[in-house]
């Protein structure tokens, strides 16, 4: 007998879509490499950073959609966001004032 696989066909159209996003995100910045963080119950975010320095996130339903649209990319995927891959990450004054918040006079919350 055959061993046939439970093929969902709404997460292959959600992981296909993140995929074709991470690809836009990668012809835009030069490449791109990625991250894919457990977020519990909300699913997966996967933390793209581009070759020059740019990054952003996206937001999966599961894991697994998550690992299907970073492989479907072609991206190289890192198991932790720690040391050469961070240290690729530029930020300016916007990220800086926002992660700071009050505390250096950044934008307020209210």
């Amino acid at each position: 007998m055959a061993d046939t696989q439970q093929v969902d066909p709404k997460a292959e159209r959600r992981a296909a879509r993140l995929a074709r996003r991470i690809g836009s995100f990668s012809k835009a910045h030069g490449g791109a490499e990625g991250q894919v963080a457990y977020l519990g119950e909300r699913g997966a975010r996967i933390v793209l950073v581009g070759e020059d320095g740019t990054w952003g996130d996206l937001v999966a339903p599961t894991y697994a959609v998550a690992e299907q649209a970073v492989e479907k990319s072609g991206i190289t995927v890192h198991e932790a966001f720690d040391g050469a891959f961070a240290a690729k990450v530029r930020t300016g004054p916007y990220e800086w004032s926002r992660m700071a918040g009050l505390q250096v006079g950044g934008p307020s919350n209210r």
